[in-house]
């Protein structure tokens, strides 16, 4: 028997009387100090947030991910560092270009966003049920998405917007042949496949990069509805993939589906007769097989559809190590935009919610902002001298990826020593009494920092010029000889 819950306001105090304002006389006006009704109303007014701009509508549900080939060889990311390693997850399904309240039904192609809890952190491939695109440069998806959306003017859907821009964008044609087949209109999330679409990268533990396509194949098979029956079932259910999702896991028919990839070297690459980082193009499967990776199950409904399906921060920003990115041009105009899509929609601490928090330790020196929900003491700036404060991990740093006669990688910019030429012909124009100004005021603001910094900061002004370390050093009560070293 399940245990009764004592109704309070949020603020944890017991609620005597939830069907009554309070009022003046039986038949008075209602008061302002009616907390309760105030907060009630001021909540519900605030209860939605702005829908996102595509996947507006969609569903979802918890998981595992089962590894059941051994892929070290390609990546050394710990969610694949055994065969058997389970990893929890979550999958959300959608479709893109309808609203919030659009129909199951659409001809449209089917969001498929995964999020992995790894123990090294949260790992996303957002993705959709086909593995092609409709563009491949990320400038033209504000004006693409607008062609699904509404006529500014009429604020109905309008075919002309769309073929009118698919027409000049001859790019288009492979996702637009899928879109218009069988495929176009898929019978619930089940019974597809998905898959990350773009190229993405995996690292083993030699160094050695691998571009890699994802693939996630149903284990229901494919379904798919005619037209004719996808406008009755639009009249008689617009949310039949949603429900049946969730009535099929609530009934413990689990939907599993086959975590696949295809590999292809840097050297590979380089040689292809196509750009193989176009997402409106596919591999070939004949040149470059499918190798199994793992399963994944979902088996557990949500809670609460708005904390767990609404909030999830979906992001291809979200890698982890052994896992990357790729030069492929939508890819890399949505790792901005997913992530700053989540900070307008649900604040700059999303990635605290609990279905979007991390499950390993994480810290960074983020802090403050709206709704924050975590606490890490100073400093909030990095480098530090505290040895308790989170530190970088160099072994996890990526091989350079060459792109022609260019490396990319992150490149020390402190390469030169030469910080103190300038400031010596600086300090070298100032008269004395300039000098001891300058000196004195340095040395004022340092009083108060720990010793340790003081000489390390002290080395540099000597390194200057020595009248200008020694200066402050005499002021600050220490031995000239501990900064000549």
């Amino acid at each position: 028997m399940s245990e009764k819950k004592s109704l309070t306001t949020a603020n944890g105090a017991p609620i005597a009387d939830n069907q009554n304002s309070r009022t003046a006389g039986a038949r008075g006006p209602v008061l302002i100090d009616d907390y309760q009704l105030i907060e009630k109303l001021a909540h519900f007014n605030r209860e939605n947030i702005p829908e996102r701009r595509v996947h507006a509508k969609g569903s979802g549900a918890y998981g595992t991910f089962t590894v059941t080939k051994d892929i070290t060889e390609y990546s050394y990311a710990s969610i694949f560092a055994k065969v058997g390693k389970k990893t929890p997850m979550f999958i959300r399904f959608s479709t893109v270009g309808g609203e919030r309240g659009s129909s199951d039904t659409a001809r449209d192609p089917r969001g498929f966003a995964v999020k992995f809890y790894t123990d090294q952190g949260n790992w996303d491939i957002v993705g959709n049920n086909t593995p092609v695109f409709f563009i491949r440069d990320a400038l033209k998806f504000p004006d693409f998405i607008h062609t699904q959306k509404r006529d500014p003017k009429t604020n109905l859907k309008d075919p002309q917007m769309m073929w009118d821009f698919w027409s000049l964008s001859p790019e288009s044609l492979h996702q637009v042949t899928i879109l218009f087949s069988d495929r176009g209109i898929p019978d619930g999330f089940r019974h597809m496949h998905g898959y990350g679409s773009h190229t993405y990268s995996v690292i083993n533990a030699d160094n050695q990069r691998f571009w890699v396509k994802w693939h996630f194949r149903t284990e229901q098979g494919i379904k798919n509805i005619h037209p004719k029956q996808a406008a009755e079932l639009d009249g008689q259910n617009p949310d039949s993939a949603q429900e049946d999702l969730f009535k099929a896991i609530e009934n413990g028919n689990f939907p599993k589906w086959r975590l696949y990839m295809q590999v292809m070297t840097e050297e590979q690459a380089n040689g292809h007769k196509e750009n193989p980082f176009d997402v409106t193009k596919v591999w070939s499967q004949k040149e470059f097989p499918l190798i199994e990776v793992g399963l994944v199950e979902l088996n557990r409904n949500p809670d609460n559809y708005f904390s767990e399906v609404e909030q999830v921060a979906m992001a291809p920003s979200n890698v982890v190590p052994g896992v990357g990115l790729s030069p492929d041009k939508m890819l890399q105009g949505r790792l901005f935009a997913y992530a700053d899509a989540q900070r307008y929609r649900i604040g700059t601490n999303y990635q605290q919610l609990p279905v979007n928090a991390a499950k390993c330790p994480y810290h960074n020196y983020q802090r403050d902002g709206a709704m924050r929900l975590t606490s890490e003491g100073a400093p909030n700036y990095e480098p530090n001298s505290n040895d308790s404060a989170p530190k970088q991990q160099p072994q996890y740093s990526e091989p350079a990826l060459s792109l022609g006669d260019v490396s990319v990688d992150r490149y020390n910019h402190r390469l030169d020593d030469d910080y103190y030429s300038q400031p010596r012909a600086l300090f070298n124009l100032m008269n004395a009494e300039q000098k001891q100004l300058l000196i004195d005021n340095i040395t004022g603001s340092m009083q108060s920092s720990n010793r340790d910094i003081q000489i390390r900061q002290l080395k540099h002004f000597y390194k200057v010029d020595a009248t200008y370390g020694e200066g402050i050093a005499k002021g600050l009560g220490i031995d000239s000889n501990l900064i000549k070293s």
